[in-house]
């Protein structure tokens, strides 16, 4: 068994770094006061490829696997959920095209992905639905050569600066299908924004990549938008669960080990009493079991990843790599804001920023609990809980 990146592998680490570098503390702090889409950065690593890691070298991808993108993922992270969030959806977002889409739709849809052209949003989300994604309500009726879209979506990531959507629909109302699962249907098509109302949600966290609402009333959605067949959404989304966890694993570690190296920083150079505050053992454990937990998450996110690309079972390792992300990140970051201590709370020395994004790994995209149930009916056998 191999823990050690491989050459390929650490040439990706160092060029995301590489760009990584150029864009410092001060620019995040700046997009996260304005509201501002990080737009130079996004747009640099979209020039740098690497947005297209995952996606097939005849469409202008890499063509390499989740383990890479994983790698790709962690690395942006270190500047905060703002960086992640502004590229990783068109790195995952298009997944069910890259697998289920014909040969026709990957060569109109992927390119233009791959080379920043087109951005991308996710719907599936709604308001009254929640994690209960057989229950959404958004409806899609054929008429000829084409679907009429009626429905609501909500938390709908980077909508006001993409135009496509990868949109979750239902083609049969949930009372008319014989499993729960059946009669959803996905589509990849143009953000219209004359049939889409978004409207951006005010939050508390990464304010420079928009989280909105849409209303979606009479969008026109011609057949060859569909992915896959009609009926079939469901099942297609379950194939690219596994490889979110892992990418939303790599965003918590990654933001957990920067916001955990700024506190063992700062725990070096602050003096108290007359001796830096980082030789006391009160500061020293808390930090060190942060980082222990962070490797931990890491391994376990590695190990989904290498099991995913062989082609081999990976939802429990998948789901525990998001959960222990998501736990150790969240520790970590209220333990550098305590390392700080008034400081913490003060914007300039960052880690309040970590702080106040910290809660989304514990909450999305699926939260503790869920995956905590998935654990126990999968790994113990204990039976179906909801």
């Amino acid at each position: 068994m191999d823990f050690l990146l491989n050459d390929d592998q650490r040439a990706i680490e160092e060029g995301v770094g590489a760009i990584c570098d150029r864009f410092d503390d001060d620019y995040w702090l700046k997009a996260e006061v304005e509201h501002r889409f990080p737009h130079e950065f996004a747009n640099a690593i979209i020039e740098a490829g690497f947005t297209g890691v995952t996606m097939p070298e005849e469409y202008g991808g890499a063509g390499m696997g989740v383990t890479e993108a994983a790698i790709v993922v962690k690395r942006i992270s270190r500047l905060g959920a703002n960086a992640s969030s502004s590229v990783h959806m068109n790195m995952f977002g298009p997944h069910p095209v890259v697998v289920f889409g014909t040969p026709e739709q990957k060569q109109r849809f992927l390119p233009p992905l791959i080379q920043g052209k087109d951005r991308c949003c996710f719907g599936v989300t709604e308001p009254s639905v929640g994690l209960n994604t057989t229950q959404i309500k958004t409806f899609a009726e054929r008429k000829g050569d084409h679907y009429v879209v009626n429905g609501a979506k909500v938390w709908i990531s980077s909508a006001q600066v993409s135009n496509k959507i990868l949109l979750v629909t239902r083609t049969t109302k949930f009372e008319d299908v014989k499993k729960p699962t059946d009669g959803m249907t996905i589509f990849y098509t143009d953000l219209d924004r004359s049939k889409i109302d978004v409207r951006e949600i005010d939050k508390m966290g990464r304010s420079a990549v928009d989280s909105n609402e849409l209303f979606i009333d009479g969008l026109e959605v011609p057949v060859e938008d569909r992915i896959g067949e009609e009926g079939k959404g469901f099942e297609y989304l379950l194939h690219g669960l596994n490889p979110e966890r892992i990418f939303i694993a790599g965003t918590n570690i990654g933001a957990g080990q920067s916001v955990i190296d700024r506190a063992a920083k700062y725990a070096k150079e602050r003096i108290v009493f007359d001796r830096p505050i980082g030789k006391n053992q009160g500061i020293q454990h808390p930090l060190a079991d942060c980082w222990i937990r962070l490797q931990a998450a890491e391994t376990m996110m590695y190990k989904a990843a290498s099991l995913y690309d062989a082609g081999k079972p990976c939802g429990l390792e998948a789901n525990m790599a998001k959960y222990l992300g998501g736990d150790a990140y969240f520790e970590s970051a209220a333990r550098a804001v305590r390392t700080h201590g008034g400081f913490g709370y003060a914007k300039e020395y960052h880690v309040e920023r970590y702080y106040r994004e910290a809660i989304m790994g514990l909450i999305g995209p699926v939260s503790h609990e869920l995956v905590l149930c998935h654990i126990a009916e999968r790994a113990l056998g204990l039976p179906k809980s909801y």
